[in-house]
Formats: structure tokens, C-alpha cells, sequence
């Protein structure tokens, strides 16, 4: 899926992914990235996988186009 990051909390170390496919945010941590979370930035346009767990949908495998 592709999306662009909506909003960081750099100090928690989540945030949240807009989906341009559907629409729908998706939370993401900074242990789901597959490049250095201080390194993405708000506005981003990221590649992420959807996976399932119990508190709902989350972004893994999170890294940016064209770094």
C-alpha cells in the first residue's frame, strides 16, 4: 500500500499513515519502520504493509518512495 504520513509523534515514536488507496489512517511505531524513524517526516509518501492485530489494522514494513 502507499500513503503519506498524516502525523508523527517523534517523542512517543508512533504516528499515523494516510492511505491513498482508501482513505483510511493507519497507525504505525517505530519499530514497524524499515528506515530510521527520525528520518520520515510529515507529508511523506510511504510504501507500508497492512497487518492485522488485536487493537486493529497497523502499517508495517513502513519506508519512504524514493529514498
Amino acid at each position: 500500500m502507499t500513503g503519506k504520513i498524516a502525523r508523527k509523534v517523534k517523542d512517543k515514536g508512533f504516528g499515523f499513515i494516510q492511505s491513498t488507496e482508501d482513505g483510511k489512517d493507519y497507525f504505525f511505531h517505530h519499530t514497524g519502520c524499515d528506515y530510521p524513524f527520525d528520518s520520515l517526516q510529515e507529508g511523506d509518501t510511504v510504501e507500508f504493509e497492512m497487518e492485522r492485530n488485536p487493537k486493529g489494522p497497523r502499517a508495517n514494513h513502513v519506508r519512504p518512495i524514493n529514498a
